[in-house]
Order: C-alpha cells, then structure tokens, then sequence
C-alpha cells in the first residue's frame, strides 16, 4: 500500500504531494503556491551539496589537526574517528512547513529544522502536515523538525550569539525579504548558507516604486530589458544582503543567483573577514542608463576617479542617462559551485520533480559569464528600426571580433559578452548596411537617425563561427519556464476569516 493511500483526508483538506512529502491543504489556512516546486527543489539540490562540501572541507581540517598533534606527540593517536557535520536550518516563514518537511526527509546531513512562523493557523497546519510525514511527537523521527511560533526577526536574533548560531537560514516571504535579511545574515555560523527568495518584482524590476525599492534594498532600479538579471533583481538583493553583512564584519559569496519566472532565489554563502569586508565597496557600483538605447556606464563606488565615468549624454544616441544603483558588482555565479549541483543532479534525477527544467537553467547559469547585463538582439535591433539578426549571427559576428559570449538564464534569446555596448552597436550598423533601413520613415529627431549615422568603425562578420551554440544550446534542455498552469504566477497570499490566524501588535496607550 502506497503511503498516499493510508493517509486519512479530513472533509473540507485536499491531499498535496510533492517527491515524498505530503501535506493537507485547506483554503486560506496557510500560503503554498505549487508552481513554486521547481524553488524547492533546487533549494534541496543546493543545500545538499553545500553541506556535503562543507562536511568535506571540516574532515579535512580535521585530519590537518590530528596529523600535526601526532607529529608533535611523536605517536599515532589511535581510537579518534570522524564525526560528520550535521547542521541546523532555520526556516523563518514555514507556512504549511512543506519545505521544512522536505529538508528533512532529502538532505541527510540535517540535524534538525527549525520551522517558525507568526500565523497560528499555519503552526495548526505545520503541526497536522509533519505528523503525517513521521515527524509527530510519537514518531521514533521526533525532534527533526521544531516548531516555534513566533516572529521571525525575534527568533533569529535570539540565536545570533555565536554559539547559538545556526547553518543554513532560508528566507522565503510572500513579498520582499528585505524585513529579514539584517537579523538573518547575524544568526548563521561561519560558512553558512542563506537561501533568499522575493517576490516583488514590480518593485525591483521596474521603475515603478523607486523610493520603495530605495528604501528596502538601498538602491535604484532602472527600466530595461536586462532589468531581471542586473539593472535590478539579482544586483539589487545582492547589494542589500552584502551591505547588512558587512556591518558585522562579514561579507558574502553569492554561489547561485537566479531569476526566475515571477521572483529571484538566491544562495550565499556568509563568511567573517574584516579584511573582505573592505573588498565589498570594489564590488559595488552605480550605472549611468541611457533611457533611449540602453547604453550603460559603470561607476564603481571602490575605485577612485575625478569624476563620473559617464558622460553627460549617451555617446550613442545623445539621449539623457538615468542613475541605477547602488547594487552588486561582482559575480553572482560560482561557477563550481554550480558544477557540482549539476552532477549531483545528475547522479538524482529521480528525486526531484523539476529536474529537467532543473538541468536547464543550472547549465546556463554554469556557462554565464561574469559579465554585468545582457542584450537580445530583438530589442537592440528595435533601436535602429532594422531587421532582427538571428542570434546566431550575432554571436558569430562578436566571437569573431574576438568576444566571448554565452547566453543569460534569465531571458530567452538573450547574450551576455564581454563586447562593449559601443562593440555591439558597432555589429548592428554593419548588419544595417547588410539589411538597409527606411530612412524616410525616421523622424530627424529619432534616435535611430543618430545610432546609424555614427561612423562604423570595422564591418562585421556574419559568418556562422563554430562556438556561436553554446554547450546547452547543443543539446535537448527545457532552459526557460513553459508555463504549468492557466493564470499561474506568485499566487493569492492566504487570508483566514478565523480568529487569532494571525497576531497583531499591542496597541501602547498611555495613561493620562
């Protein structure tokens, strides 16, 4: 008999399965979007293998200090095996505690999870879900997952002394994660990971609510084609969580940044250096944005100059510039990080429900450059009113003028290069030459009239280059989200008619 079938549905609960997990769902008592699957899976996929180095870093260190206690004994310590590392997680915001349940039952190095969250509804239904799954009082697996009811700013500062640190700290909000992120960057040991997951895209991908995304992340967005992967989302969260960190004498190292359908996911690992914390402002810096063509000028905060690196006005297209930022500058892939979740997922593909799309996206972020912003050539070709290259051709045309390239993860047909936007706005005019436009349809005013009137510096060539297809490009990969359901996307937050669902706060007043 299937575990599915002996468990008991309650009228008014529907049974959600998911790997090896389930849990019973009723309306508005907790939030669990199903779409968010593929998050999950790639959280256990990424959790896994950073605990699995982690155990393979401290053994060594470990037999490091044995060796050089046995030399300085002048004899072989005997009987002294050892221990694998087991780790503390600490989901801030559980809701049904799905994912809590799961980095249970999948990761096993886990020592225990604790599972929080302020809504008492969702601690009923926490409760309900981990007994099912063999986590209940009763179970010889009792004490695996903890629940705590709580705030969960309070409960992670409560373990930010040393001692009480934890490993892992996984911040999945319906909204922003910015609340969190100064309380969760203080409560994880050293080398710990922190899994980061916000929603709010209208926020960080548009130019929308600038002082909103100001006031939570430290920075300004800019609106533009890359806004997912650098002008916003990714750069912006990263810059957020590197400047908390860096109050406290830490700095990050982001391992895998992802945009992802309807929200960004990140994870990074945390570290104690003063000495990088000085490094942080080198990986910092603002962007002058051309609002027309989409030119951009880095100003990095860390290096020292006279003035702006950017002119007044685009160069390109003589159009006003915008200031993006603050935001990250660095890198937001570890490249052997990403190696690694790969071959393990490799190694498991039958444990996870979204490793085809997994595989995907995980071996374009492998081959990403690190390089900030990436173009289509759709739109670029928009701004001179020619006719779309392939994108083949294009990335023929910058790999023979001695660029690299790859694709980007978070757009289809996209191209990130090391090519200057001066290099491939240089490529465009020679293919508008090839594919002549209609220069009696262009305003004088129009931009399009100056970008083709620059002179063209070395014609391009088309021809198709033997590395224009990437590695992912060679073979059958599902590298961007197809859509899983009508109408999908972040999902209703849940609302509970029920009394006491969820707490509010005390209203002060004073006595007169």
């Amino acid at each position: 008999m299937s575990a599915t079938s002996s468990i008991d549905v309650p009228d008014g609960f529907t049974l959600h399965t998911e790997n090896t997990s389930h849990i019973l769902r009723a309306a508005n008592e907790a939030f669990l979007n199903p779409v968010q699957e593929f998050n999950r899976d790639t959280s256990v996929a990424c959790i896994r293998v950073w605990s699995e180095e982690l155990n393979k870093n401290k053994e060594a260190r470990w037999s490091q200090t044995r060796e050089r206690r046995a030399k300085k004994n002048q004899k072989r310590l005997k009987g002294m095996t050892y221990k694998s590392h087991n780790f503390v997680l600490l989901e801030a915001l559980s809701a049904t505690g799905l994912r809590s349940i799961r980095y249970a039952k999948e990761i096993p190095l886990v020592k225990y999870v604790i599972a929080n969250d302020l809504s008492t509804a969702a601690i009923a239904a926490m409760r309900r879900n981990i007994e099912i799954n063999g986590f209940g009082e009763s179970s010889p697996a009792s004490g695996k997952i903890r629940i705590n009811e709580g705030d969960a700013c309070t409960l992670m500062y409560s373990h930010r002394e040393e001692r009480n640190r934890v490993d892992v700290v996984d911040l999945d909000p319906y909204g922003t994660a910015a609340p969190f992120i100064d309380a969760a960057v203080q409560c994880i040991n050293d080398e710990g990971l922190l899994c980061v997951t916000c929603t709010d895209l209208s926020v960080l991908a548009t130019t929308n609510y600038p002082e909103k995304c100001f006031s939570n992340y430290g920075g300004v967005p800019v609106k533009a084609e890359y806004c997912h992967e650098a002008a916003c989302a990714l750069r912006l969260v990263l810059h957020s969580i590197s400047t908390s960190a860096s109050r406290y004498g830490r700095y990050i190292e982001p391992l895998l940044s992802l945009s992802i359908d309807f929200y960004v996911r990140l994870f990074i690992r945390i570290k104690t250096s003063p000495i990088e914390v000085k490094k942080a402002l080198t990986k910092t810096a603002a962007y002058y944005i051309c609002s027309t063509c989409q030119s951009f000028y880095e100003q990095p905060l860390g290096r020292i100059q006279a003035g702006p690196s950017a002119p007044e006005r685009c160069s390109e297209c003589d159009s006003v510039l915008h200031l993006a930022g603050p935001m990250w500058s660095g890198h937001i892939h570890d490249t052997p990080f990403v190696t690694k979740v790969l071959e393990h997922l490799e190694a498991n593909q039958d444990q996870y429900g979204t490793s085809t799309r997994m595989k995907g996206m995980l071996t374009v972020a492998k081959e990403e450059l690190h390089t900030p912003f990436y173009f289509t050539p759709a739109k670029v070709a928009s701004f001179f009113h020619t006719t779309t290259p392939p994108l083949d051709d294009m990335a023929s045309a910058l790999l023979h003028a001695g660029h690299k390239i790859s694709r980007s993860h978070a757009c289809p047909g996209s191209l990130k290069t090391t090519a200057t936007r001066a290099d491939i706005y240089d490529t465009f005019r020679s293919w508008a030459k090839l594919h002549p436009v209609k220069m009696e349809n262009l305003s004088e005013s129009s931009p399009a009239r100056k970008l083709l009137a620059r002179e063209l510096r070395s014609p391009a060539n088309f021809k198709r280059h033997p590395d224009s297809v990437t590695p992912s490009g060679k073979v059958k990969l599902v590298r961007y989200q197809e859509n899983p359901t009508s109408h999908w996307g972040p999902g209703t937050k849940a609302v509970s008619g029920g009394a006491g669902t969820k707490r509010k706060r005390d209203k002060v007043t004073n006595d007169p």
